[in-house]
Parts: C-alpha cells; structure tokens; sequence
C-alpha cells in the first residue's frame, strides 16, 4: 500500500494555518480590487475538490488504497479553499463567497475510466502549480503572495502522490495503463491548441448539466478563468511551455522512453494501441480504438 507512506509524507511538511501564513504582515495599501476579484473565484474554484473526491471514491471502489489517500487530498485541497476564503474574511469580507456559491460547484461527475482519471488529475496538479507560481508573482500583496506560493508547493506534491499510483498501475495493468495515461497526456499536454485553459475544473463532466457541466461555468462569474490566466497572471507561452515539459518530463520517466515533444508521445500511444487491438484479435476480442 502506498497511503501510509504518502500520509506520513505529507503529514511531514503540512502547513499550519495560524503559524505558517504570514497574516501579520497584510498591507492594504498592495491590495487591488481586481486582484481581490480573483482570490474569491480561485477560493470557490478549490472548493470543486469536493465533488471530484465524490468521484474518485466511487470510481475507485476496487482500490481501497488510492482511496484512502483521498482522505489527504481532499483535507488538503479543502483547506486551499478555507485558507483563501480566510484571507478574504480578514481583509475583504464583502467578497467571502456565501454557502450557495460554494455549493453551486459541488454537481455529480459521470462515470469516467479511472486510470485516465488519475491522469487528467496529475496534469491538473501540474498545471495548478505553475498557475500558482505565476499567480504569486503577479499578486502584490505579500501575504496572498505567500499563500499562493504555499498552495503551489501542495499542488507539486500532489502530483507526485498521483505519479506514484501511476506507477503503481503500470505495475498492474501493464500496456492498458500505459495507454490510458499517454492517451490524456497528449490532451492535457495541447493546450496551445485549444481555445480554453485545460484543467479539470474546465471540462465538460456531466452530459445532462451541459452546457452548465464545468466547475468555471458555475461560478459567479464564468468567464473569470480565462482573463485570468491571458490578462492578470500572464500565463504566456513561456509559462505553457514549462507545463508541458513537466507532463512530458514525468511521461518519460514513468514510460521509460524519452519524450522530447507532444509528437513523440503521440506515436508512442499510437504504438499501443495498435498492440492492444493486436492482443485484442489474437484473444479473439474486439479491436481496441485508437
């Protein structure tokens, strides 16, 4: 079982709300009202950690592991929630999002495959940490600054929780998992091609709620996301480029095969799915698609 390394781990270099955040050192005067805008759109965004653990346990039924480690994932993303509505309840009670507008993101997830699940979560970690790193630089106020930068730091360290369970299914379901994983690595790693930021709480999850059937398309304002990352924090193809290198960084290890562009692990899943269909004709079963 990996939870109870990954607990202890993580038990290790938990923040503490009263003594890690530097609340005494609010300055007013760096607070914009954009800026203040955010905070409260980033604070009910973290609170969708609650539906998508609602998926995770039931998709994941089989694996009482992984789904005890939901139990620190879901601790720790609530508490991103709490701690930027914590901010603004100290300097910006006007904007502390009401009970309603938390619950609006909280809707049912349709059942998806649960390897490409962790995967699409894995990226998603990936691309909040550099979200929030960008977003620290961007924020002038030094304690949000701070709290950016500590989220980021958790975010980091949930994705490698998520790559070690990768690694753990490989291990398991061998060629399945493998191409289940490159499958959403070269979606989630196209974002340049794409009209709209791809992260989890930005895609379509449940059929019958569409188009209302994104966590950004529940919030107050719905179009707050993108002008966010184009206008406020800047999230230029610089920045796009490192969180396509890490997705293709981590795809290398976890593949044992080098991935020097999207190209390339778009062949490589293409070379999978052409020997599961192969394995899937020799058993006498279906072709697998492509």
């Amino acid at each position: 079982m990996l939870y109870p390394e990954l607990f202890k781990q993580l038990e290790a270099v938990r923040w503490n709300m009263d003594r890690d955040i530097p609340w005494d050192q609010f300055d007013a005067s760096r607070l914009s009202e954009e800026q203040a805008q955010t905070i409260k759109m980033n604070a009910i965004t973290e609170w969708a950690a609650l539906p998508a653990t609602e998926m995770f346990l039931r998709d994941n039924r089989d694996d009482s592991d992984f789904s005890a480690f939901m139990s620190v994932w879901f601790f720790e993303e609530q508490k991103h929630s709490l701690v930027l509505m914590e901010y603004l309840r100290r300097f910006r009670p006007d904007l502390v999002p009401t009970e309603e507008e938390l619950h609006e993101v909280r809707f049912e997830f349709d059942p998806a495959p649960a390897l490409e699940t962790l995967m699409l979560h894995f990226c998603g970690e990936i691309r909040l940490n550099h979200w929030y790193r960008r977003a620290a630089e961007w924020h002038t106020e030094p304690v949000i600054k701070a709290i950016y930068e500590t989220l980021a730091r958790d975010e980091a360290r949930h994705g490698g929780a998520y790559l070690r369970y990768m690694k753990r299914a490989i291990g398991r379901f061998g060629d399945e998992a493998k191409a289940a994983f490159a499958k959403v690595g070269v979606l989630m790693a196209s974002a340049r091609r794409t009209a709209q930021a791809l992260h989890p709480t930005n895609l379509h999850v449940n059929a019958k709620l569409f188009p209302r059937d994104t966590v950004q398309s529940r919030l107050p304002n719905p179009e707050w996301l993108e002008r966010w990352l184009d206008q406020q924090i800047k999230f230029d193809a610089v920045w796009e480029t490192k969180v396509v290198e890490r997705i293709l960084h981590n795809m290398s290890l976890l593949m044992e095969r080098s991935f020097q562009s999207v190209q390339e692990l778009n062949r490589f899943r293409k070379e999978l799915s052409a020997r599961l269909a192969a394995a899937g004709r020799a058993e006498g079963g279906a072709p697998q698609p492509a």
